[in-house]
């Protein structure tokens, strides 16, 4: 169950997926601490979760618990991944507002103020957007290739990112979702419409590389698509009806042309032009439809959402994965 170790619910959660980021989690601890203490005083936790981190960034985490607390610290047992890691965050948090912020300092702690601010206004959501990303080029692409794909899926015009704070409402209902692949931004867009997006600042990465590369990016868009729209199979479906008419329209061309001006068809370039198209179109919709079979088949085979293999707070620490509320299936059952 989610661990409460303050006297009073907390106002703010802050949860962050750490993947390998021992160099700079020792200032970002330092700047969360500070930053949230300004903000609320100590009506604050952070929750720390360690998704299958390659470097001694566990070790830091649990030491970190085990003093101070308003630290939870939860080791996964593998990479999960970093959507599947929020989702379990977002259990254990129990502030009245959650904050989830990436481990690489490029969303500075000092900008929870302006999140924060934002929501008082009446949103469910708000996102920290940025006026210059600090990436590279190819992954501002696929950055942006994500928000096309987003706004289009879901109708809506905000912009997504990392950096977000929800309402404890929200992101409740959000365990619901007990399937293997999350994207958290289209479960958000599922249960509220009701987003806002305020400016924050956004610093280049001074340590190691993103795990998001242009490949992920784009890999991340095409889930989207397919777990959260039938768009897909509606353009394999309009592909299929226009290659039928191209394919009748040649085929009453040749027959005309031989009926009325007895002009004979010969060669073979007409016929492999309209084989190379059909089969393009037949591979490309089974390809789209083996998509969506794939996700119902690992859906249906209960994948694990993720697994805990231990649990660090300054009250206990515990090797138990049973830590789910009685209203939610656990995703292991």
């Amino acid at each position: 169950m989610p661990m409460n170790k303050t006297p009073h619910a907390p106002e703010i959660s802050v949860v962050v997926p750490v993947y390998s980021s021992e160099a700079t989690l020792p200032e970002l601890y330092r700047r969360l601490t500070a930053a949230l203490q300004n903000l609320v005083g100590e009506r604050y936790e952070l929750i720390f979760l360690n998704d299958g981190s390659r470097d001694g960034s566990w070790p830091i985490l649990k030491s970190w618990a085990e003093k101070d607390p308003t630290v939870v610290a939860v080791n996964l047992t593998r990479n999960f991944g970093q959507h599947n890691a929020l989702m379990c965050g977002f259990f254990q948090a129990s502030g009245q507002y959650i904050v989830t912020l990436d481990d690489d300092l490029q969303n500075p702690p000092e900008e929870i103020e302006k999140l924060y601010a934002a929501i008082q206004g009446g949103h469910d959501v708000v996102y920290g957007i940025f006026d210059a990303k600090q990436h590279t080029v190819f992954k501002n692409i696929g950055s942006e290739l994500v928000q096309f794909i987003y706004r289009k899926t879901f109708n809506l015009r905000t912009r997504i990112t990392s950096f977000r704070i929800l309402k404890k409402h929200i992101a409740h209902r959000l365990l619901s979702y007990d399937r293997s692949f999350t994207f958290l931004d289209g479960l958000i867009a599922w249960f509220t419409t009701n987003i806002g997006n305020v400016t924050v600042e956004h610093h280049k990465r001074a340590v190691g590389n993103s795990g998001y590369s242009f490949r992920k990016l784009v890999t991340l868009a095409l889930n989207m698509l397919t777990n959260f729209s039938i768009v897909p199979l509606q353009l394999a479906s309009l592909f299929g009806i226009s290659s039928a008419l191209i394919g009748f329209s040649f085929g009453c061309y040749f027959l005309l042309k031989k009926i009325i001006f007895d002009i004979p068809v010969s060669g073979f370039t007409s016929l492999i032009v309209s084989i190379t198209i059909f089969a393009g179109v037949q591979l490309l919709t089974v390809g789209m439809l083996g998509e969506y079979i794939g996700r119902i088949h690992i859906n249906v085979s209960k994948r694990p959402q993720y697994a805990i293999r231990e649990i660090v707070t300054r009250v206990s620490s515990t090797d138990t994965m049973d830590h789910w509320p009685a209203e939610y299936e656990h995703p292991l059952e």
